[in-house]
């Protein structure tokens, strides 16, 4: 069943790049622990919508976010934290968005926002949604509900919700 509204986040750890690399684990906790979170995820770095629409949703409206007490914008998708780390320098989002890397999937597969992708090539990837996360329970979600789409899940949508 998916993660619905007034669930708590489960236990999962995402990798992060540092200067030593990417094995630095970042635990929900970590990154939801006491904080106003605005989470989305995507289905692949790079990809068109991704990266022309849902990336920009968020970044053109960060200080729109952090001026209603929201603390950090996060994104995630099923890629390694070289691509993440990749895709944050060449959107200019450095500083505005934290990339989290759930490289094989579990963070998408534990809320059931995977979905198999391998008939186009992906493999196991995560849905498009949106969500504001408070100390790690889940207050609004948005889940984007036809392919190539990103209205519902867009940082618009979620930033009118605040």
């Amino acid at each position: 069943m998916p993660i619905k509204v007034g669930d708590k986040l489960p236990n999962a750890t995402f990798r992060v790049m540092t200067a030593e690399g990417p094995n630095k684990p970042k635990t929900t906790d970590d990154v939801f622990k006491g904080k106003k979170v605005a989470l989305f995820a995507v289905p692949g770095a790079f990809t068109p919508t991704c990266n022309n629409l849902h990336i920009p949703s968020f970044l053109n409206n960060a200080a729109a976010f952090k001026a209603k007490g929201v603390d950090t914008i996060a994104v995630t998708g099923v890629n390694d934290a070289f691509v993440m780390e990749a895709w944050k320098k060449a959107t200019g989002a450095e500083g505005k968005i934290e990339f989290l890397a759930d490289g094989n999937g579990e963070f998408a597969k534990a809320i059931d926002m995977a979905f198999d992708g391998s008939g186009n090539g992906l493999g196991t990837r995560s849905k498009r949604y949106s969500m504001l996360v408070e100390d790690g329970v889940v207050k609004k979600l948005n889940i984007e509900d036809a392919p190539g789409k990103c209205d519902i899940s867009g940082g618009q949508a979620l930033l009118a919700q605040l």
